[in-house]
């Protein structure tokens, strides 16, 4: 028994051998009597962190849960001033892409594209129809 009486349940837990090698060996953990499943990737503080340390996957996340709440106030804001709008798309938006372009960092061309067409979307949907009134996301970097 653990002094401060902390439980770990080993059917939550995931093993996941980070390595960018081509053949590895099977991870057999285990804790106690339960083996605890090797897994491709996990999620740690919402970051999806794949085996081969590859961003793709955090990235196609990210900015489908971006163009979600882009349509989600394009919806509830198209009659207001463009004011309004803008100051949605930076404060909701543009929050859940700042929070992981710090780690990932994209800087393969289809990572910048998608992360450009979400915000040219937003700038012709603010009336902006020059997006440069706001920095650009690969300075977040």
């Amino acid at each position: 028994m653990v002094e401060n009486e902390l439980k770990i349940n080993p059917c939550k837990s995931k093993a996941v051998s980070l390595t960018r090698a081509r053949a590895k060996d099977p991870l057999n953990y285990s804790f106690g009597d339960q083996k605890i499943p090797e897994a491709s990737s996990f999620k740690y503080l919402r970051i999806i962190i794949l085996r081969d340390l590859s961003w793709a996957n955090e990235v196609n996340f990210t900015v489908q849960k971006a163009w979600k709440m882009l349509h989600f106030i394009m919806c509830i804001f198209r009659k207001e001033n463009s004011n309004v709008k803008s100051l949605s798309y930076i404060s909701l938006v543009r929050l859940i892409v700042e929070y992981g372009a710090l780690c990932w960092d994209p800087y393969r061309e289809g990572q910048v594209i998608a992360l450009d067409w979400l915000q040219k979307k937003a700038a012709k949907f603010a009336n902006h129809m020059n997006e440069f009134f706001w920095l650009p996301l690969g300075q977040f970097r």
